[in-house]
């Protein structure tokens, strides 16, 4: 009997132990799933706070690449205005040395006449009279010495003409020399201004570069600025379908200038990240340098775009377009008509780029081409 008992408070006592067991089991995996769970929300609420600062990052970014642009393009115009003010001093320089030349002519001239005109001219006129020369002999003398007078008087009115534009000229030398010293002034201004905001935007990359993407991460970024391209380039093809007057590209291959002199960094069609190309080509050039049309176009967009930085897409016609991104400035507007070889941009690093360099597409009717076929 004692057995049987002993045996069944063994069992009961197991029993009670591997409730005991799975009580705890339960009570740590319990415990792991809140620890798991509580990492979930922890990374979740990680990775929205992330894509909160990225997105803030991203605005800042836009702003300073717009105010970079704006200063940029003052510059520009800066440049523009200097060099016409220097050709317009230069022009006035030798405009003044030849009326110098013309003044001494003139003089010269003017003196001999006189001297001529007093040694010789009244006393002739004079002794005609006293000797009583026939009529018609007078009348020629004095028809000489009427021309005699015009022409002095011709000489004195040309002298009088070269000192009156010699002093514009003096003037105006004056006036182009202030508004060059005012130009340089102003260049100086620009230059200090465009420093701060470079300065600003390296921070913002800066800031941007510490919030690391995973490779997944960074793939999906690309194909979100992709998609968000191919949206806009064709809303921009709907749009420039009602155009017809403009020729396209068919008949251009190999005959077409790239927009800006510099080695191709990235080709058309080697990867980018992941699956995702290389629509286009990415141009290493030197910032400030000019970005020009390949061809006569329509400006179909001139903005700023996620991932592309400052752009500008031109509609070529037969639906050909052309676009030029990382732009420093913008010189054309939405609807303004391009020659080609006609300036449209300055080269940058806009778009959130380390380094400068334009990146550049062909697109017909929608579908990337190598610009390689086009551009010789």
């Amino acid at each position: 009997m004692r057995l049987v008992i002993a045996c069944a408070f063994t069992l009961v006592s197991a029993q009670a132990q591997s409730a005991s067991s799975e009580d705890a089991k339960k009570q740590r995996s319990s415990e792991q799933l809140s620890t798991v769970k509580s990492e979930i929300a922890k990374q979740k609420s990680a990775i929205v706070q992330v894509s909160k600062k990225r997105r803030q990052l991203n605005a800042q970014l836009k702003k300073d690449d717009f105010a970079i642009a704006k200063v940029a393009k003052a510059m520009n115009n800066t440049r523009n205005s200097l060099k016409a003010t220097q050709d317009k001093l230069t022009s006035l320089a030798k405009e003044k040395a030849q009326l110098n030349r013309d003044k001494v002519q003139q003089e010269n001239a003017l003196a001999h006449q006189l001297r001529t005109a007093y040694t010789t001219g009244q006393h002739d006129y004079l002794k005609m009279l006293l000797n009583q020369e026939e009529s018609s002999q007078v009348q020629r003398s004095l028809t000489y010495y009427q021309y005699l007078s015009k022409a002095r008087i011709a000489e004195i009115e040309a002298f009088q003409a070269t000192i009156a534009r010699l002093s514009e000229v003096e003037i105006e030398q004056q006036q182009k020399a202030k508004q060059l010293t005012q130009l340089q002034q102003t260049q100086q201004s620009q230059r200090a201004a465009l420093e701060k905001n470079k300065a600003q935007r390296k921070k913002t990359l800066t800031a941007l570069r510490k919030e690391l993407l995973s490779n997944k991460q960074q793939l999906a970024k690309l194909e979100q600025e992709e998609a968000n391209l191919v949206a806009e380039l064709e809303r921009l093809a709907r749009q420039s379908a009602l155009a017809k007057n403009l020729p396209g590209l068919d008949k251009l291959k190999r005959k077409l200038r790239w927009p800006v002199s510099g080695r191709i960094k990235h080709s058309f069609g080697t990867r980018k990240q992941g699956y995702l190309r290389w629509k286009g080509v990415l141009l290493s050039a030197a910032v400030g340098r000019q970005v020009t049309s390949i061809y006569s176009g329509k400006v179909l967009f001139s903005d700023w775009l996620k991932g592309y930085g400052l752009v500008t897409v031109i509609d070529h016609g037969k639906g050909y377009m052309s676009l030029y991104g990382h732009n420093q400035a913008l010189l054309k507007n939405v609807g303004d008509t391009v020659e080609p070889g006609e300036a449209i941009a300055i080269v940058g690093q806009s778009g959130g780029q380390s380094e400068p360099g334009l990146y550049f597409e062909i697109r017909h009717h929608g579908k990337a081409v190598n610009p390689k076929l086009w551009c010789r």
